[in-house]
């Protein structure tokens, strides 16, 4: 009997690298060429010039979206979401360090989205408990196929240290240290274990709150 199967769960709203559509509802699309140069990509010390792209940028609909384009490429020139490039230096640091499981469920999903390199690690872990080919994961993290089987490599080794060294004695087990043997509990069963959190590298929902609020 053939069973349909259904994935219920919502694609995360986030924007590929490449996807520059959100251009068209700028404020500057419809500048000249040279007068956007001139604005977003001023001479050292043009602080008129940065005045004046900021003063465009402070009402455009699509801040967010420029700044995070910025941020996604690592585009490091330039005016981009209202921020020059030595404002936007701070949050470069930060999204480096960022570990948000949304942009590694849509990295599993096949969207191609900026990830960190805690992320990249997630999204190889995902991989390789899901049984992946080295040739999916080398398509999806864009890397070659030597790079992607070493990737695989790591993260099975790195699943059997976390299942070998983070179990510990569940808290509510009453078996006491002189009564216990290698067998396990007073009737002979196995102890039950539990696994300890590995906390996370990141706080993803003030770092995603606070580029929000600098975009």
């Amino acid at each position: 009997m053939r069973e349909i199967t259904t994935n219920t769960q919502p694609v995360p709203d986030l924007r590929g690298i490449a996807d520059i559509s959100w251009h068209d509802r700028g404020n500057c699309h419809d500048l000249d060429t040279a007068e956007a140069d001139r604005m977003f990509f001023p001479a050292p010390r043009a602080h008129a010039d940065i005045a004046e792209a900021k003063t465009l940028c402070g009402a455009c609909p699509v801040r967010q979206d420029c700044f995070s384009h910025a941020m996604d490429n690592d585009i490091r020139w330039g005016l981009w979401g209202g921020l020059t490039e030595a404002e936007r230096k701070p949050w470069r640091a930060k999204v480096a360090k960022r570990l948000d499981y949304q942009r590694v469920r849509a990295a599993l999903m096949g969207r191609d989205v900026h990830l960190s390199a805690a992320e990249r690690d997630a999204v190889t872990r995902a991989a390789h408990v899901r049984g992946w080919s080295t040739s999916r994961l080398a398509y999806v993290l864009r890397v070659d196929f030597d790079h992607a089987r070493d990737l695989l490599r790591r993260a099975a080794h790195a699943v059997a240290d976390r299942d070998r060294y983070w179990k510990v004695p569940a808290a509510d087990s009453q078996v006491s240290p002189a009564h216990s043997n290698d067998e396990g509990g007073d009737d002979g069963s196995a102890p039950e274990e539990t696994f300890c959190q590995v906390p996370r590298q990141a706080q993803t929902r003030e770092l995603n709150d606070a580029l929000r609020k600098a975009a």
